[in-house]
């Protein structure tokens, strides 16, 4: 039996569907800094999209889906690292993206949007845990040449401090402040040929 209409998803590997799920991003990215997470309405995106409100919902189901995408599919800023075997330099590497990312200003809000709605919002609670997850699986890729992988703890303790400075702090993530956080994350970091612990 086939799904009704309205809950069949997109065809991703469809050029035309491709081309309209990066245009309601854009479009998205840009009015969301400026009405905020409560305005981004799906009858004004598709207002200015030019789509109709069910192509949105085809695409994101919830709003905290449109979030998720608005964080995960930021715009390329050229930032990214590349994989290497200096676990430090990745790392530094990696802060310095991370601060790139969340400087654009759809990313930032989608990302505090999904965090303040997840103690009460199911599906913004399952976004943000996959947005977590999905940055430590990508971290641990870039370490692959390292022949390291590191804890999810031991993740949350190198980017921590940075999101801490930005968002609690509202200060500024200068390249000084990512060297001392990478130099002290280094220090905690279990030798990858030290013995295990058997407890």
């Amino acid at each position: 039996m086939q799904q009704p209409l309205h809950r069949r998803q997109p065809t991703q590997s469809n050029p035309r569907v491709q081309r309209t799920r990066n245009r309601v991003l854009a479009v998205a990215r840009e009015l969301l800094p400026q009405v905020g997470p409560a305005g981004l309405t799906y009858a004004l995106l598709a207002e200015r999209a030019d789509v109709t409100r069910q192509t949105l919902y085809r695409h994101w189901p919830t709003r905290a889906a449109l979030l998720f995408d608005l964080v995960l599919e930021g715009p390329d800023l050229g930032t990214y690292p590349e994989p290497g075997s200096d676990v430090g330099a990745v790392a530094t590497a990696w802060l310095k993206s991370l601060r790139a990312g969340v400087s654009v200003p759809a990313v930032r809000t989608a990302a505090l949007a999904v965090t303040a709605q997840a103690d009460h919002d199911p599906d913004s609670a399952r976004a943000l845990g996959r947005i977590g997850e999905d940055r430590h699986a990508g971290f641990n890729k870039l370490l692959e040449p390292a022949g390291i992988q590191i804890s999810e703890d031991e993740f949350t303790l190198l980017y921590g401090p940075v999101l801490a400075r930005l968002f609690l702090d509202r200060g500024q993530v200068t390249d000084a402040f990512i060297d001392a956080v990478v130099a002290q994350w280094l220090t905690m970091l279990q030798p990858a040929d030290a013995p295990q612990n058997s407890q």
